[in-house]
């Protein structure tokens, strides 16, 4: 290897496994000819690659933090780094003899501080006389007894979350995105280990941040153990392929965690059938692959196979169950329309709770009309609408009169598209409600961000919506600043405390004049 990487005057690698097979040689550095861990024969946070590199190097230094991270990335059983000596290069009975001038030793420790360490320059017989098997040996029962303590009483997703800053967005904006993006994982069940954030001026196309970016997060998740890498955003298939081959690990989007969410929640057989279409509808377009076991099919040079194969297989039978899914809610949708009729045959006013995720419709429901739906400081705690029947006093004939209060699915910021599509059965109730009552959890930091939220994504409804009252919730865990902001900007809208039941005989007399407003119009 010295003799070659003199003569090119470039640094070189070799790979070996434990067998002491050389199973790949390159030119370049560590970091420039690296293994994807995708690709190495064995990986995970309780173990090493089982592979060893030995490289050349023309500058006689000890290895760089370059060469290191590529070695942690790649989890190698160890790195030699051998410094040429810059010259004496002969030849000798046919044969090629370089000189090397000083030789390192480098390999991961299982230290939560340490990543790594570098021996001291030694020369070539004492690193030959090395037991490397035994070192290996070593190392990985420390790797596992620091993994199997990591593990105990751990049965969700350990999860490494990042976020991506770009100029279209403002931080605060950002900051408040990444924060529900956290709130999402752990109502998923997954406790977020870490946070990573980069600023950029738009998203790489490939890996969504930057080379150096991808390679912190390699590193970040080996050494705080995480097996899941959550982005605050929708990635694409390529990107979560590309990722995942660099980073070794599960990466998921937002909205993969949003429909895990929905398919943990959904208790009815409407709620579990739309969630089963959002979640197939999401994996369609990530069905992607090439070789034996997923070969393409088609006509022309590179794409002829043996008859049907299994990425063709899946997608046809992913496609059918769609068609079938599509065809239930169709009837799922049909039905509602019937029973919607039936109730303004029966001149029954109707109002839909709308707002944003965890704003409290729930409880709000529950308090008014003894539900008794289920409800939780979670998002996405209640998934299939519910309608009840609430006791007004009509406020010109002041007589007692039945409206229905029908609690809704709760938005969120850019609602994932299959998830919109999936839940139109659901949404319906809000498009053919006569009015609808938009609650508005006060408490929340962004709760300003969240109306407008709101009200966009009613406004991207196919009808338009009848009259809407706007109720604020949680008033009891906000400070006066806060209140007196809100009643200054919405001057019209009822502040109360659906859990503390303050300010509901208020909101049950606008609820009347609502309802008589919108059927006399």
């Amino acid at each position: 290897m010295a003799a070659i990487s003199t003569e090119i005057n470039q640094p070189t690698c070799v790979y070996v496994n434990r067998r002491g097979q050389v199973i790949r040689v390159g030119v370049g550095t560590p970091g420039q000819t690296q293994i994807p861990p995708m690709e190495l024969p064995r990986y995970g946070a309780e173990r090493l690659s089982g592979i060893r590199c030995l490289s050349t190097q023309l500058k006689s230094n000890p290895p760089g933090d370059a060469m290191l991270t590529a070695m942690a990335l790649q989890r190698l059983d160890a790195l030699v780094v051998l410094t040429l000596s810059g010259g004496g290069f002969e030849r000798r009975g046919g044969g090629a003899t370089g000189y090397v001038k000083e030789t390192y030793l480098a390999h991961l420790v299982p230290h939560p501080e340490v990543s790594w360490t570098v021996s001291p320059a030694i020369g070539l017989e004492e690193l030959a006389n090395q037991d490397f098997l035994d070192l290996v040996e070593n190392l990985e029962t420390e790797f596992r007894r620091e993994y199997v303590a990591r593990q105990v009483d751990l049965n969700h997703d350990r999860v490494l979350l990042v976020g991506v800053l770009t100029d279209k967005v403002s931080p605060r904006r950002f900051q408040d995105g990444l924060s529900e993006v956290a709130r999402l994982v752990e109502t998923a069940g997954g406790e977020v280990l870490e946070t990573l954030t980069q600023r950029r001026p738009r998203l790489h196309p490939q890996t969504v941040v930057g080379t150096g970016k991808v390679q912190e997060i390699a590193l970040a998740a080996q050494s705080i153990g995480a097996n899941l890498v959550v982005f605050d955003r929708d990635l694409s298939p390529a990107q979560v392929r590309n990722l995942e081959m660099q980073i070794g690990i599960r990466v998921v989007d937002r909205t993969e965690v949003i429909l895990d969410i929905f398919a943990q929640r959904a208790q009815s057989g409407a709620g579990k059938l739309q969630v089963e279409l959002a979640q197939l509808e999401y994996m369609l377009p990530r069905l992607t692959g090439r070789g034996q076991a997923m070969s393409r099919l088609g006509g022309g040079i590179g794409t002829r196979g043996p008859g049907e194969t299994k990425l063709e297989t899946e997608r046809r039978a992913i496609q059918r169950r769609i068609a079938r899914l599509q065809q239930e809610v169709n009837q799922l949708q049909a039905h509602r329309a019937r029973l919607r009729q039936r109730r303004q045959h029966q001149e029954v006013p109707s109002i839909a709770v709308v707002g944003y995720t965890n704003a409290g419709k729930s409880t709000l429901l529950n308090v008014l009309t003894n539900a008794e739906v289920y409800t939780a400081d979670q998002l996405f705690a209640t998934l299939d609408p519910t309608t009840r029947r609430l006791l007004i006093v009509d406020p010109v004939t002041q007589q007692s009169q039945s409206i229905l209060l029908t609690d809704t699915v709760g938005f969120i910021h850019e609602l994932p598209p299959p998830l919109v599509d999936a839940f139109r059965a659901t949404l319906e109730e809000v498009t053919e409600a006569d009015a609808l009552l938009h609650l508005v959890d006060l408490s929340h930091p962004a709760w300003q961000s969240q109306i407008r939220s709101v009200m966009g994504i009613l406004s991207e409804m196919p009808i338009a919506p009848g009259p809407i009252l706007l109720a604020f919730n949680k008033i009891d865990q906000v400070d006066s600043d806060t209140l007196l902001l809100a009643q200054e900007e919405f001057p019209q809208a009822v502040f109360i405390s659906a859990s503390d039941r303050f300010g509901l005989e208020t909101l049950r007399q606008r609820l009347s004049h609502l309802v008589h407003y919108a059927v006399v119009s």
